[in-house]
């Protein structure tokens, strides 16, 4: 996601104040602040407009029941996922041409891209990072929290240097990492393409130690407490690729007690290849997060037959659940333009800002930091418009850096 805007004045929409249970969106129109001079958002929503939560036992969306970063227990949010090493490189559209690759796009990588990894690591600028998305989910969350272990991560890894930088990377961030690690296969790397001076990225997952997660690590006594101790799960669609049995698991854990499932589409590749095991995934997804590209592949896909972004974002709200206790959120970005927000066949829009051309470094992980930002402010009982705001924030924040990476002196102010 692309936190670039549009506007240069934040137009007027309707408040999205909601609570977990049968809640009705608000129908009141609210100003959104922007004051990019502080970098941050102030959605000033008056109190008197916010609508009361009809189940006051509700710990999610409830403005009486909002909790504080300093009451996050540890261990509240769990994802699993694909951690990779990012190798990023800023070239151009030769460069894409040579490899047959998009823009923007991820992909997983074929035979013919094997010699990438090693010309783009010889390459000037080359930079490694810590990636993967659900991982840079966790260490976005973990940044805006700041209390140690709020974030769990599970994934698969090597017994290499690049684990042992991975490891360091989340450590540093407060996330606790369980990987299972793999003795006859090494820790998956990600080419990063970055094109249009940063406007544009193409990844090429080279999985290797992360196609071999197995569901097994979760029943290890340790880490299936940890995985049962959590309130709050997230997955990208990326991980259906590796084990639909360990997504399949958590779901339903999260369904029967009643706790918040995520998920991402993440990639158009995985809403057409990997139909079957996403929707057998969908049933148990409380909160749905995509793109518009993601999105118009899932309608397609899915035979919607429809290509307007909101419409689109109401029929993925309204297909099948488990949890009837919750309704299903669906959050789609669109780059520059409004996020869509749809619940119980209401639809909102927000804003996102707009940052002069010469601050943008890298749209790498601004989608990664939009769910990270999402979620931060999710385990503390915000309601949706404040988690959004967050996560608009974060992404913002993010594009104006190399990879998936932030300010460690940088404090979230809602």
């Amino acid at each position: 996601m692309s936190a670039r805007g549009k506007q240069t004045e934040a137009p007027e929409r309707e408040s999205a104040s909601m609570s977990q249970a049968n809640h009705e969106v608000a129908k009141e129109e609210e100003e959104v602040k922007v004051n990019d001079g502080s970098k941050r958002i102030k959605l000033d929503i008056p109190k008197e407009k916010r609508e009361e939560s009809p189940d006051r036992s509700s710990p999610l969306f409830h403005k009486e029941k909002r909790t504080s970063w300093w009451l996050v227990s540890e261990g509240s949010l769990f994802g699993v996922g694909n951690p990779l090493l990012d190798i990023a490189v800023n070239t151009d559209s030769e460069y894409l041409k040579k490899y047959e690759l998009e823009a923007n796009n991820a992909i997983l990588a074929e035979k013919k891209h094997e010699p990438m990894y090693k010309e783009m690591a010889d390459m000037e600028g080359v930079e490694y990072l810590a990636g993967g998305a659900t991982q840079n989910s966790m260490r976005v969350a973990q940044w805006i929290l700041r209390k140690k272990h709020c974030a769990t991560f599970m994934g698969s890894v090597g017994k290499d240097d690049f684990s042992k930088t991975l490891e360091q990377k989340a450590e540093e961030a407060g996330v606790k990492v369980k990987y299972q690690k793999q003795d006859d296969h090494p820790t998956g790397t990600c080419a990063v393409v970055i094109t249009k001076n940063g406007a544009c990225r193409s990844l090429v997952a080279n999985l290797a130690a992360a196609n071999h997660f197995s569901k097994s690590h979760l029943d290890v006594p340790e880490n299936k407490a940890l995985m049962e101790k959590a309130k709050f799960y997230y997955i990208s669609g990326f991980f259906l690729t590796v084990s639909p049995e360990t997504i399949q698991t958590i779901g339903k854990h999260a369904c029967e007690h009643n706790k918040v499932f995520s998920m991402n589409l993440s990639a158009p590749f995985l809403c057409e290849f990997y139909k079957e095991p996403m929707m057998a995934a969908f049933p148990y997804i409380d909160i749905l997060f995509s793109n518009e590209t993601e999105a118009a592949k899932f309608s397609e896909v899915q035979g919607f037959g429809l290509t307007d972004i909101r419409e689109i974002a109401l029929k993925a709200a309204s297909l099948p659940k488990e949890n009837k206790k919750r309704s299903r959120i669906v959050v789609f970005t669109q780059g520059a333009d409004n996020i869509i927000l749809a619940k119980d066949g209401k639809v909102k829009e927000f804003p996102v800002v707009r940052l002069p051309e010469e601050k943008l470094i890298d749209t790498n992980g601004a989608g990664d930091a939009f769910v990270g930002g999402f979620l931060s402010q999710l385990v503390q009982g915000r309601d949706v418009a404040d988690c959004i705001k967050c996560g608009i924030w974060a992404a913002t924040e993010i594009i104006q850096r190399s990879g998936c990476t932030f300010p460690p002196d940088l404090h979230y102010k809602n």
